[in-house]
């Protein structure tokens, strides 16, 4: 869940490699769904409605200019949740980032539709996109774009090892928040 009631920071995370993989099953009557053509659409609603983008327009064109080039890595790379009722929920990527010079693997976009949030698909995401990053990139350093308004998501993200890191220019972002952001963050633990 997104909180903008807090200042927006960006957050560059970090995995080493060799951590054990976290745990976390989906609930019961949930399950996952690769990427199949089409289901961009369904990406764009998730992640409008988790807050990630202003409407599914924008999320759409975004799913367009950066995934759909690489169309043929989807179905391995692209995960989704399933609703007992068969509604997409949730979904993340495990997608990379490449500077010109390394391609860093990157977990990207993980978001799950608020009326679903709190019953623990944001956890069983992840950690099933870090199983996927695993299988895909193999055991390497992996990275996670997030920010403090997600503060929510950064906690699950620390619990299955990712750490905030202070790292410049990974990832093509100059990280020079990052005091600002881990103070924010420490003052949210505290409250």
């Amino acid at each position: 869940m997104i909180d903008n009631s807090i200042p927006y920071i960006p957050v560059v995370m970090r995995r080493e490699p060799g951590l054990a993989l976290p745990a976390w099953p989906l609930p019961e009557g949930f399950s996952y769904q690769m990427y199949q053509p089409g289901l961009e659409k369904d990406w764009a609603r998730i992640e409008a409605a988790a807050g990630e983008f202003e409407c599914e327009m924008e999320a759409l064109l975004y799913y367009q200019k950066a995934f759909l080039p690489y169309s043929e890595e989807l179905p391995r790379r692209c995960i989704f949740i399933k609703a007992p009722d068969g509604e997409l929920v949730g979904t993340a990527t495990a997608w990379w980032d490449y500077n010109g010079q390394r391609r860093h693997p990157l977990v990207h976009f993980v978001a799950v539709k608020p009326n679903y949030q709190g019953k623990g698909l944001g956890k069983a995401i992840t950690a099933e996109v870090i199983r996927l990053m695993d299988a895909v990139d193999g055991d390497s350093v992996f990275f996670l774009c997030t920010q403090t308004t997600s503060h929510k998501a950064i906690r699950i993200y620390e619990r299955a090892g990712f750490y905030i890191t202070n790292e410049k220019g990974v990832l093509g972002r100059p990280n020079d928040q990052y005091q600002e952001a881990i103070d924010l963050l420490a003052s949210l633990c505290n409250m």
